[in-house]
């Protein structure tokens, strides 16, 4: 793993997340990230066809991105995972103090709207 590239990644506003279809097809979506020791988190509705996704394919490709899902850089290959609830608040806390008051009102609106239940993290991890 490229500890520049986590780096990079991590201190971005945004990361785009590209996960596959069972046919194949990548589908790219911005996400918040924050970096959580030697891997990515990122936050997201338990419902989410992300979810479903990386359920059923965990290689993904990441990069950085604007906030309308524009690339502003390369790709890199990681693997995602569905995180337990513990590692799900963990991420909440990241992201609220990462993007402040935008973020805790997010985060805020989403627990009104969902419940806790209702979102859950992904950890991302770079391939070597």
């Amino acid at each position: 793993m490229d500890d520049a590239s986590l780096a990079r990644l991590g201190a971005g506003k945004y990361l785009l997340v590209t996960t596959y279809r069972k046919n194949g097809t990548p589908v790219a979506t911005p996400v918040w990230v924050v970096r959580d020791e030697d891997t990515l988190g990122v936050w997201t509705a338990a419902d989410s066809w992300k979810v479903k996704r990386v359920r059923n394919r965990a290689d993904v490709l990441v990069g950085p991105c604007d906030v309308r899902g524009r690339p502003t850089g390369d790709q890199v290959p990681a693997t995602a995972e569905i995180c337990d609830p513990a590692t799900t608040g963990r991420y909440r806390r990241l992201i609220a103090r990462k993007y402040g008051i935008v973020g805790r009102l997010t985060l805020f609106g989403s627990r009104l709207r969902r419940g806790l239940d209702g979102t859950l993290g992904i950890r991302i991890t770079l391939v070597s």
